[in-house]
């Protein structure tokens, strides 16, 4: 099944995100619908986005040519300014050498799959394999402007995920916005689903067989924590992936939707100085937080009106 080009925004006045979800090959029937459900359920989810245009690969859609097609599309349609999103759902293989992503038909590389990225043209991108084996991947799939989170923090942690099912969950639930802004980044989701997936394999008490990472400075190693003196974890604290309730509203609302923007623009830039903290000298730094933070309450008060 092949759900594609809903593109919920108008006028192409303020940046997209594209979003291409891939249910590859199950094998088996239970992998086969779950795969599938947690495809759809993030069909639904990025439908209900002001300025999404979705692409879900299920069933005998999910192959390589499909995949090449989707992508291609939106690299000829995608601006620098826009955002992408690339979610992988199913079985992932690693030989020690070459991550592959099974799907119907002639698999797909991780080499394949960061070079048909590399042709969109959004500056900001993300990737989520959560496939078995995805932690192999990695190398393959990183560069710089782009976070990458693989559900195995090797391609020798080969057995069925269930990150997925939690990545799901955190793009619905409240309490994985956890600094409050009514939008779940890709941090808090990652954050989210790691807490949760360990959780499941202890309720089930067996030991856990994945452990999710995540590398977005396009040139480390992945990481299942941003050490608090790297890059890491930078772009995906300001990689907006869903909105929620007021963040939601404001933007399906013409009248705000550039303050909503602009709210968001002054966000990521306040989280980029946090970041760059220590190479600043503390007196710029603090100028510039300041006007950033007093420019955003100014926003804040205007969406409020």
């Amino acid at each position: 099944m092949l759900v594609a080009g809903c593109c919920l925004w108008g006028a192409r006045g303020y940046a997209a995100t594209y979003y291409v979800t891939v249910a590859g090959l199950g094998g088996e029937p239970d992998y086969e619908q779950r795969f599938t459900a947690n495809a759809m359920d993030l069909d639904r989810i990025f439908k209900s986005a002001t300025g999404a245009h979705v692409f879900t690969l299920t069933g005998k859609q999910a192959t390589r040519a499909r995949l090449t097609e989707v992508v291609g599309q939106i690299a000829r349609e995608a601006k620098p300014e826009d955002d992408f999103v690339l979610t992988l759902i199913g079985h992932g293989s690693f030989d020690g050498a070459e991550y592959k992503f099974n799907l119907v038909g002639p698999d797909m590389t991780g080499a394949e799959l960061g070079a048909l990225c590399d042709k969109v043209a959004a500056r900001r991108q993300l990737i989520v394999d959560t496939t078995s084996a995805s932690g192999g991947a990695v190398a393959a799939l990183e560069r710089p402007g782009r976070a990458v989170i693989v559900a195995s923090k090797s391609g020798t942690e080969k057995n069925a995920t269930v990150f997925a099912r939690y990545w799901v969950e955190a793009l619905e639930d409240p309490s994985a916005d956890t600094d409050k802004s009514d939008s779940v980044s890709a941090l808090e989701a990652f954050v989210y689903a790691d807490r949760k997936t360990a959780a499941f394999y202890a309720s089930q008490k067996r030991l856990a067989t994945e452990h999710a990472e995540f590398e977005d400075t396009g040139k480390g190693e992945a990481v299942r924590a941003a050490p608090a003196d790297s890059r890491e974890g930078a772009l995906m604290a300001t990689f907006t992936v869903v909105r929620m309730g007021a963040a939601q509203a404001a933007m399906n609302d013409p009248a705000k939707r550039e303050l909503m923007a602009k709210k968001e623009e002054l966000e990521q830039k306040i989280d980029g100085l946090k970041y760059q903290k220590a190479a600043m000298e503390p007196g710029e730094y603090k100028k510039e937080l300041t006007a950033a933070l007093l420019e955003l309450a100014t926003v804040q008060e205007e969406l409020d009106k």
